[in-house]
């Protein structure tokens, strides 16, 4: 859970459980990195392996490289960043910030960094860049509260501001300190869309959760899909499809070519339950998702460490 002090307001607890929607009402979640072969149009799922295997939340991930997921990942009774290491087949940790949690991270362009919403035990919220290795953090924006973020270029980033009972959509330039709004009430779900110099987001207007595309630039939008019935994340392959998560299913939209969400492939493995967040590798060849852990999977984990007389 998030830590806050009682200076906080009424208010602003909205806030941080709006940032927070669907990320902690799932009690126990785990990342899964699955292969993925795309020929034509034919798709191939593999073999989903549970990369965080940890009890309590693991959430967000995100590609640094073809080798390298990051996510975070709960310890200690905070939320840090952590890498899989796919080649090593090993779990590392990447912040350890004793006064403060890490959250949505994602690799900084052209550089050896990460970066990652940083929310400090008083309620301070801002994006913050982390060394991949050793280093100090530095800040990124010092008078935004953001949600979620992508890179559009070096210098530009596309975000989700925290405003009143919301999220706005903001463009930032972090090399003129510039920024300016061009969508209110926006969802968590930012990304580039391939071969193209756009990115896409999620209009929230009711009910309805609308992907639309952005120019950062010219500020130009246009209505691409509405995502399936509760369904608040997707990703971009490379070839254009997008894809996202509903319940233990995948399911795919290529932009003017399909009419309609269609599914692809369906879990069936006992630890695989809700899917609620979804990504990609830059090759397209490997997904990463994040999905409740199965209720039975706890039993059996406790049944097997009885039968190996292990008692903790």
């Amino acid at each position: 859970m998030i830590r806050t002090t009682h200076s906080l307001t009424t208010k602003w607890l909205y806030l941080l459980v709006l940032l927070c929607s669907g990320l902690f009402a799932q009690t126990n979640t785990e990342v899964f990195l699955i292969p993925l072969d795309i020929s034509g149009d034919k798709k191939e799922v593999g073999v989903a392996q549970n990369i965080s295997n940890n009890p309590g939340y693991d959430n967000q991930p995100f590609f640094y490289n073809d080798n390298v997921v990051l996510f975070s990942s709960t310890r200690s009774g905070q939320t840090d960043i952590a890498g899989y290491m796919r080649n090593k087949q090993q779990k590392i940790w990447i912040t350890d910030t004793p006064d403060a949690s890490e959250y949505s991270p994602l690799k900084i362009p052209g550089k050896k960094k990460i970066s990652a919403i940083r929310l400090q035990n008083n309620g301070l919220q801002r994006l913050y860049a982390y060394p991949f290795e050793k280093g100090k953090a530095k800040e990124l924006m010092a008078d935004l509260n953001v949600g979620y973020h992508v890179w559009y270029s070096e210098d530009i980033i596309v975000c989700t501001v925290l405003v009143e009972d919301r999220m706005d959509l903001v463009v930032a330039d972090l090399k003129t300190n510039t920024r300016y709004t061009v969508y209110k009430n926006v969802g968590r779900s930012l990304h580039k869309i391939p071969n193209t110099q756009l990115v896409s987001f999620i209009s929230r207007e009711g009910d309805n959760y609308t992907v639309k595309s952005l120019d950062p630039v010219s500020g130009a939008s246009q209505k691409i899909v509405e995502l399936p019935d509760g369904v608040q994340d997707y990703c971009w392959l490379l070839n254009g499809t997008m894809i996202a998560g509903q319940g233990n299913l995948l399911l795919e939209f290529h932009p003017g070519k399909s009419n309609e969400w269609q599914q692809f492939h369906q879990f069936i493995r006992r630890e695989m339950g809700r899917i609620s967040r979804i990504t990609v590798n830059s090759l397209s060849t490997r997904i990463a998702l994040v999905a409740e852990a199965s209720s039975e999977v706890p039993v059996q984990a406790q049944l097997e460490a009885y039968n190996a007389r292990d008692i903790d």
